[in-house]
């Protein structure tokens, strides 16, 4: 954990008098020259849980819009200088981030503190594909890491934003920490109603290895066979799929609602067996009103979603 030299934030007032002054915004400047802290996070599943850590102790600032692909999404000149400007840089790592991490470690060698939120929740490997071995980064899956998140992110907040009022801060977080613990009763009251046999995943990449671990689920296999959407199946890795769809009688895939299924449409047709392809919110939260518009909405809507794929509800 590193923290930048506050030399810059004493000057800051100065900087926005004389910006405002001829018309132009400066961050951390408000109209009356106040430097209010600033908190900036990578992707939009952390930043909700972010937002609802912080309250008003803070100005977050969330880089991935809504929909986006954590794999692939790039930033602005202008949001790429934001990130050195923060007073801490919440992050997902693990690798998740592919176009984003040299913004991230450029405010690292800034001095601005940084926090992989991912290394500091227990990750665990991908088992299978291209991936395996590799450490797995989509560990929101798993509510109960989350949890832990939250207590992680509320600490690096309290040491890391000048200004944060602790006691605010605390409090904020085991408020949502509750909503999270009652989202993991809630799931696995869901999911063990879906027999164990039938607790069987397909989906468009490498995305649910923590909800499998946590639930008791199987892991068939991935049309992409990788932790990363950026990859590309081979045709043998299809046919492979599909005798394994085949062989454990799936009666679902799972794909990705950000990203064409059109992959996953393929396998179906390649299995020759009467399989649906069903949308889940898997990497990336949407627009108010479009079903995942914050973590526990998301993972309430792909609860269901999994289950009435599996032909329970």
């Amino acid at each position: 954990m590193t923290t930048r030299s506050r030399v810059p934030r004493l000057l800051l007032p100065l900087l926005c008098v004389l910006a405002l002054g001829v018309g132009v915004g400066v961050a951390g400047c408000t109209a009356g020259g106040q430097d209010r802290p600033t908190v900036v996070v990578t992707t939009n599943i952390l930043g909700d849980i972010t937002r609802n850590i912080v309250g008003e102790e803070a100005d977050v600032t969330v880089l991935m819009r809504p929909g986006a692909d954590p794999h692939s999404f790039g930033i602005s000149a202008p949001r790429a200088a934001s990130v050195e400007q923060a007073d801490l840089v919440v992050y997902n790592g693990l690798g998740l981030e592919e176009n984003v991490l040299r913004h991230v470690e450029a405010a690292q060698e800034a001095g601005v503190a940084t926090l992989a939120v991912g290394e500091a929740v227990d990750p665990i490997p991908y088992t299978s594909g291209e991936s395996a071995n590799d450490p797995d980064p989509h560990f929101w899956t798993d509510p109960e890491r989350v949890r832990e998140a939250v207590d992680v992110i509320a600490d690096q907040v309290v040491e890391q934003v000048k200004g944060a009022d602790r006691e605010a801060v605390e409090k904020n977080a085991s408020a949502y920490g509750e909503k999270v613990t009652e989202l993991s009763s809630w799931m696995r009251a869901m999911f063990d109603e879906i027999p164990a046999e039938r607790r069987q995943l397909v989906t468009n990449h490498h995305v649910f290895g923590y909800l499998a671990e946590r639930f008791g689920f199987r892991i068939v296999g991935a049309v992409v066979p990788s932790g990363t959407t950026l990859a590309s199946p081979s045709a043998s890795d299809l046919e492979s799929l599909a005798t394994a769809v085949e062989k454990a009688g799936v009666k679902a895939i799972f794909a990705d609602s950000s990203q064409p299924d059109r992959l996953a449409q393929v396998l179906r047709h390649e299995s020759e067996i009467d399989v649906d392809v069903v949308p889940l919110f898997s990497e990336s939260l949407t627009e108010k009103g479009k079903g995942a518009a914050t973590y526990l909405e998301m993972m309430r809507a792909n609860t269901r979603a999994i289950a009435m794929g599996l032909g329970t509800e």
